[in-house]
């Protein structure tokens, strides 16, 4: 594919160097949001500091189309096969062996994105339940990470991955948006938790940002993902507090403001996610930075 830029030569995002060295564990990159723009998607990830994203398959087609973009865009782009619990009602008897084929290839790291979502029970919870299970054995299987959806449905999920727990291989809470009992359980069972720019809109007092104040996530447990065009981090909000939209850097908001909106978040929105987690820790996003990058190059074997 040939790169373009709408950027002009002058624009400065293009001109400074990225602040920070990233990995993006979940973008949903196969979305026909992105459609024809999808050079110009990856190249400003690129440009942000976002230098691997894991493309995220949550249906059997999405997770070819994922393994094609990985392909299109290799070192950068990494892709994920499974069904979403959105789709579990799609699942019959060809979807294990398509998954399992996919997974054998090396650019596909992980599998998922698989779980459970009792919030919105597009499937119902007990078919939700099989295919999840089906797709947990799957990654014990074949010993590749696996990358869990929850929604309102820990208690169910835990569940099932406790039937697994000798033999999970690395397990990743994706777009994290729990309380503290269900990060402390997680993070017992040895999980990972992604946090996404979910972080605007969290007033909770046992939520994600009170998680993060106290520090209950160790930062060797941590990664850090856009699930573009979703989880759009809007720092105008009111409910963003002054501090932390004043510990946001003029180069990450560059790429935010220009590119990224509620109705398409981008890859390089994470910057500004990285930033908003540092402040509400009390650390510099640098170490974030360095911290998640290190994780997911671990977790999912990123060359």
């Amino acid at each position: 594919m040939a790169l373009s830029s709408p950027r002009s030569a002058g624009d400065s995002a293009t001109r400074t160097p990225a602040t920070y060295q990233l990995v993006d564990i979940g973008a949903n990159l196969t979305s026909g949001k992105f459609g024809r723009e999808l050079d110009q998607v990856v190249e400003r990830a690129k440009e942000a500091g976002v230098f691997k994203i894991m493309v995220t398959g949550s249906s059997i087609e999405s997770s070819k189309d994922s393994l094609r973009l990985s392909r299109l865009y290799p070192n950068h782009l990494f892709s994920t096969a499974g069904v979403h619990p959105h789709e579990a009602k799609e699942w019959d008897d060809t979807c294990e062996a398509s998954i399992e084929e996919l997974a054998k290839n090396p650019e596909c790291v992980a599998i998922g994105e698989c779980g459970l979502d009792f919030n919105r029970n597009f499937s119902p919870q007990d078919v939700q339940i099989e295919v999840f299970d089906k797709q947990v054995a799957i990654a014990c299987r074949l010993k590749k990470p696996l990358f869990v959806h929850e929604r309102e449905a820990s208690e169910a999920l835990l569940k099932v991955l406790l039937k697994y727990h000798a033999d999970l291989p690395p397990t990743v809470i994706h777009c994290f948006t729990g309380t503290r009992a269900e990060v402390k359980a997680y993070l017992d069972l040895g999980f990972y938790i992604g946090l996404t720019g979910f972080l605007w809109k969290d007033k909770t007092p046992d939520g994600v940002r009170a998680i993060l104040e106290e520090r209950l996530i160790p930062l060797d447990r941590l990664l850090v993902e856009t699930d573009a065009p979703y989880m759009f981090p809007n720092i105008k909000a009111s409910k963003v507090p002054k501090n932390i939209k004043e510990a946001l850097t003029e180069q990450s908001l560059s790429f935010l403001n220009r590119y990224c909106s509620f109705q398409r978040n981008e890859p390089c929105s994470l910057p500004v996610t990285v930033e908003m987690i540092a402040s509400y820790m009390k650390t510099v996003p640098q170490v974030v930075a360095l911290s998640t990058t290190q994780n997911a190059l671990k977790v999912f074997g990123l060359m």
